[in-house]
C-alpha cells in the first residue's frame, strides 16, 4: 500500500557531541529497551504508555518557561505556546491509543506509575538543564518516529489489525469519516516528527546561550 504521508526526513538524527547529548540520548536508548523488552510488538500498547511519558515535557516547559517569562518580565518568544501546543498534541496522541488499544487494568497502573516519576524527573531536570531537557525529547520523538514506523509497517503486512480510526482521531486531525488506524499511525508520526526536529532545535538554541526570554547572558545548562 502507497504511503500517503506528507514528506518528513524518518532516518533523521542528530549526533550527540557533547556530555549533556550524550546524558540524553543514553537516557532514551534505556526508555527504548524497557518499551522492548515489555510491549514487544504491542504497538497500540507501547504507544499508549509512550504517549503517557511524551504529554509531559511540553507541559513542564512551558510552566517553567511562563514562570522565567514571569520572573524577568520578558517576552518568550514564543516557547510557551508551543510547548503547550506540544503537550496538548500528546494528550490527544494518548487519548486515540486508549481506544484503539483499550489497556487494562495493570496498564493503567503502569501509565500512573510512568507519568508520576517521569514527571519528577523531567521537572528538575528541566529546572536545572533545559538544554538537556529539550534534547532528550527529541531523541525520544526520533524513537517514536521509528516506533510509528514499525507500527505501520506492521499494518501493511496485516499482523497488525487495520482497525476504523476512532472518531476523536477523525475529528482531530481532520480526517476522512472511512479513515483506518494506519491514517492515524501515519498523522501520529507526522506530529512526532515535528517535535523531534522543534525539540532538537530548542536545545541547540540554549546551547548557542540564547535565553528563550530574551534576556542577555548565557544560560545554565
Amino acid at each position: 500500500m502507497p504511503d500517503n504521508t506528507q514528506q518528513i526526513d524518518l532516518q533523521s538524527h542528530r549526533l550527540a557531541v557533547d556530555a549533556s547529548d550524550k546524558v540524553a540520548l543514553a537516557f532514551v536508548k534505556v526508555l527504548r529497551f524497557i518499551a522492548d523488552s515489555f510491549f514487544a510488538k504491542r504497538y497500540g500498547h507501547r504507544a499508549v504508555v509512550l504517549e503517557t511519558v511524551a504529554a509531559v515535557p511540553g507541559m513542564v516547559g512551558g510552566l517553567l518557561q511562563h514562570l522565567r517569562a514571569l520572573r524577568y518580565i520578558r517576552d518568550d518568544r514564543g516557547w510557551i505556546r508551543e510547548l503547550l501546543d506540544e503537550a496538548e498534541n500528546e494528550r490527544m496522541h494518548l487519548m486515540t491509543f486508549v481506544q484503539i488499544a483499550q489497556p487494562n487494568a495493570f496498564e493503567r497502573l503502569v501509565i500512573m506509575v510512568t507519568q508520576a516519576i517521569f514527571y519528577n524527573v523531567y521537572f528538575f531536570l528541566y529546572l536545572f538543564s533545559p538544554k538537556t531537557a529539550h534534547r532528550i525529547v527529541g531523541y525520544f520523538e526520533e524513537e517514536a518516529v521509528i516506533s510509528y514506523t514499525q507500527y505501520l509497517a506492521e499494518i501493511d503486512a496485516g499482523r497488525q489489525a487495520d482497525v476504523p480510526a476512532p472518531q476523536i482521531a477523525i475529528a482531530y486531525w481532520q480526517l476522512p469519516a472511512q479513515a483506518r488506524l494506519r491514517d492515524v499511525v501515519i498523522a501520529v508520526r507526522d506530529d512526532e516528527a515535528g517535535h523531534r526536529d522543534r525539540n532538537h532545535g530548542f536545545a541547540d538554541t540554549l546551547k548557542r546561550g540564547e535565553r528563550p526570554s530574551g534576556l542577555t547572558g548565557a544560560i545554565t545548562t
